[in-house]
């Protein structure tokens, strides 16, 4: 991978461990020359983890629609800010530019983009690994939602397979490397079509 497209929180979360966490993956990427894209943040994980690839010579490409250029603070100190006039714009920018994408810990902004970025693959709009990065069990429990979501009919397991989870991020970096997309195309229970 070329470049890495990172979802993460806008607020640092309770455990100082999570902003540690950002510093490592943004400092991994640098020095892998691994292009992070980001949602062009300066508050929280997200400015920890740009600060941190640029801190160590990483290039680092911002993409943020205007209306949160004030309330995520956008960093101004990007090798590239890209600003667009809507949400949509903004994640299929980061979509088109991407070679792979990573979810550190959020909220429901982070879930919503890990979530659409899981059905653009499902639909075959793009062949790119994603990963969550389980920092101190943090999607843990979403993995097992996951899961109940095959038990229960509504996810193929081939499809399931198409995230990764792992603590470590050199690991989970391995495992994306390796990613085969399915053969198969949206899955559909066709006893019932």
């Amino acid at each position: 991978m070329q470049s890495l497209c990172v979802f993460c929180g806008s607020n640092g979360g309770k455990n100082p461990v999570y902003r540690s966490a950002a510093y490592a993956v943004g400092k991994l990427l640098a020095e892998r020359d691994i292009e992070l894209i980001y949602g062009a943040g300066n508050v929280g994980l997200m400015g920890t983890l740009a600060d941190a690839a640029l801190e160590h010579g990483g290039r680092v490409v911002g993409v943020i629609p205007q209306f949160l250029m004030e309330k995520e603070v956008g960093h101004t100190g990007l090798s590239e800010l890209i600003v667009t006039d809507t949400m949509h714009q903004r994640k299929q920018i980061m979509s088109d530019r991407a070679e792979g994408f990573l979810a550190m810990p959020g909220g429901f902004g982070t879930l919503d983009e890990v979530c659409e970025i899981l059905t653009w693959a499902q639909l075959g709009l793009h062949q790119d690994p994603v990963g969550l990065l389980n920092v101190e069990g943090y999607y843990t429990g979403l993995g097992g939602f996951f899961d109940h979501i095959v038990t229960e009919g509504f996810l193929s397991q081939a499809n399931r397979n198409m995230v990764f989870m792992h603590e470590d991020v050199s690991t989970l970096l391995q495992q994306m490397d390796g990613y085969q997309p399915p053969a198969t195309e949206k899955w559909l229970d066709n006893a019932q079509v």
